[in-house]
């Protein structure tokens, strides 16, 4: 059995027909934002970026449509703004869900349990990478550094942070999201759907109440750096071997408003784990066996 070339969503080399236009309202509306995008700038074509965000707005990702828009906005042609729109992965080329769940793989939050969060919601979800769940609601993507290792794990939902995860608050996340359940994030302001995200993200102000004031700042695990520089004493904390309580000292009760990083405790990782020691390595790089009570690495032969 064949597959024609369409099939494969091979192209025949047939020119692709212009994008349509938007209709005159939408226009109209669109040409009023973008005139007061363009008009921050010396330079109209600094402007793109933020006309990204605002065609993305319109209808949930970058349309040839808006692309179109932007180019004869700007003076630019199609193909100017088409190397901007798919080289950087804020603006999305396919329609997408109300809620961009963005599981952080990088090396941190990986082995904090990030490549478990974004397995286990795959299976949970029924989605793959960048794909979007059949109600439109959330669509599932692994995503490099978010700039907040201390908080590790991380999940972003709309580029609001969720600190500290693990797969059961995770999904239980996504289920409340689907449900239209209230979210709150970590820290930040209120989440708003995908669209509205855009919009503030092109420039326009978050217009919601209360949600600017409720934008916050950096957390006490990202903020000891700072305080230790500028000679402000860190408080004491000893974190006792696994298997040993305190001796003299009770256990560090965080208060309501300390929001502790997942770093502030040992994790259960097998690199760490007395009961599954790392094996010691030959000269050829390959594992050498530990002898019964041996305390040390195995001695190499000949030496």
């Amino acid at each position: 059995m064949t597959t024609s070339s369409s099939e494969r969503g091979v192209s025949l080399g047939m020119p692709e027909l212009p994008a349509p236009a938007y209709t005159d309202d939408v226009r109209a509306r669109l040409e009023t934002d973008a005139r007061a995008i363009v008009a921050r700038y010396p330079d109209s074509r600094s402007a793109l970026l933020p006309m990204l965000h605002l065609v993305q707005s319109e209808e949930g990702h970058v349309t040839r449509t808006g692309m179109r828009f932007c180019a004869d906005m700007l003076g630019l042609t199609t193909a100017e703004v088409t190397a901007v729109a798919t080289f950087y992965t804020m603006y999305r080329r396919r329609p997408s869900g109300d809620y961009q769940v963005g599981v952080c793989t990088n090396t941190l939050c990986a082995v904090m349990g990030g490549d478990a969060i974004f397995e286990e919601l795959q299976e949970h979800l029924g989605v793959g990478n960048g794909e979007t769940t059949a109600d439109g609601k959330v669509t599932l993507e692994h995503i490099e550094c978010n700039a907040a290792c201390d908080y590790a794990p991380v999940v972003m939902v709309n580029w609001e942070f969720f600190d500290n995860q693990t797969p059961e608050s995770a999904k239980r996340m996504v289920d409340d999201l689907r449900e239209g359940r209230p979210v709150a994030p970590t820290r930040g302001a209120p989440l708003c759907t995908f669209k509205e995200t855009a919009r503030i993200l092109a420039g326009f102000p978050d217009e919601r109440e209360g949600a600017v004031e409720a934008t916050g700042s950096a957390g006490p695990a990202s903020l000891i750096g700072l305080k230790l520089a500028k000679g402000e004493a860190a408080p004491a904390r000893v974190v006792h071997p696994r298997g040993e309580a305190p001796q003299d000292a009770p256990p560090h009760e965080p208060s309501p408003t300390e929001h502790l990083s997942s770093h502030d405790a040992p994790q259960d990782t097998s690199a760490s784990d007395p009961a599954h020691p790392s094996p010691t390595t030959t000269r050829d790089g390959e594992a050498a066996p530990r002898t019964s009570g041996s305390d040390g690495p195995v001695a190499e032969e000949g030496e």
